[in-house]
């Protein structure tokens, strides 16, 4: 899939068939969006629940869905982004978009689990968690022109 937002990037990664279950890679040193790597961590979203706004100011996020299916929504609001204004949605998840979705800083996005399932989304981004960096805007936030 092609991004319409400036820097933001999205790379199939690998699903190996395995008896019992697949492997699913979502970082290797070869991988093109490999980075540093502040921490690791999974949340779970629970069916029809959104989960939005948030942008962080310096911190990139580095997404997979390894259980369930998750609508991604990007917001650019960067004064000098060529593409400032913009929405793009993704959908994440197995069996058919398993992908690792890279959002660069500034950049206003939110998930919702798709599917009617919950969904699993692990995070890779490249600096610790920082409150002090992170800003939110509520699910229905005139600022941001989508509508849940």
């Amino acid at each position: 899939m092609e991004s319409v937002i400036n820097d933001v990037e999205l790379l199939d990664l690998a699903v190996i068939p395995t008896d019992g279950g697949p492997v699913m890679h979502m970082m290797r040193p070869a991988s093109p969006l490999f980075g540093e790597i502040g921490e690791v961590y999974f949340s779970e979203v629970e069916p029809g629940c959104v989960k939005a706004w948030k942008c962080h100011t310096r911190q990139t996020q580095r997404f997979a869905v390894p259980v369930g299916q998750l609508k991604i929504v990007l917001y650019d609001d960067r004064p000098e982004s060529p593409t400032r204004g913009r929405i793009m949605e993704v959908l994440l998840g197995r069996p058919d978009n398993y992908a690792l979705l890279q959002i660069p800083p500034r950049v206003w996005y939110g998930f919702t689990a798709a599917g009617g399932v919950p969904a699993v989304i692990c995070n890779c981004p490249d600096i610790p968690h920082d409150p002090a960096e992170g800003l939110r805007k509520d699910f229905d936030s005139r600022d941001i022109p989508y509508h849940w």
